[in-house]
């Protein structure tokens, strides 16, 4: 296997205020806490997330959630551990519309080699989608 880049160091995006991930800028989310497995963070959802029925497509949805359980992730590890999904999950509840979405992620629970992610997306305070993943853990 080959060595896992490890760029980015998530946890300072949130404590050091430094550059987050492409991907992170590429989906307009801001991550505003990431500690002890919970993270939390706001995506600002436009025309460009918006499907040809008006509404955010899937696949943005679950990007949000994945990106938001990688900071929750991140925040349970040690040393040069890292970690990739094994598997990604999502339920939809209700559409989401242009406007801002809390992403809300935390680790339920941490394995020697697997962590059990759920992340929970709401619009105005109502639910829009629940997602769930297994994630490999790498290293020591």
């Amino acid at each position: 296997m080959g060595k896992i880049n490890k760029e980015f160091d998530l946890l300072k995006v949130v404590t050091d205020g430094a550059a987050p991930p492409p991907c992170d800028l590429t989906l307009q989310i801001e991550v505003t806490s990431a500690e002890d497995g919970v993270a939390q963070g706001i995506w600002k959802v436009n025309e460009q997330f918006m499907n040809g029925l008006g509404v955010a497509m899937g696949g943005f949805v679950s990007s949000a959630a994945d990106i938001m359980m990688a900071y929750a992730v991140a925040s349970k590890l040690k040393g040069e551990q890292s970690f990739t999904s094994i598997d990604l999950h999502t339920t939809f509840h209700r559409p989401i519309l242009k406007g801002e979405v809390m992403v809300e992620a935390r680790v339920e629970r941490l394995g020697r080699k697997v962590a059990y992610v759920v992340s929970d997306l709401f619009q105005n305070e109502k639910k829009a989608a629940s997602v769930v993943s297994s994630v490999m853990i790498i290293g020591e």
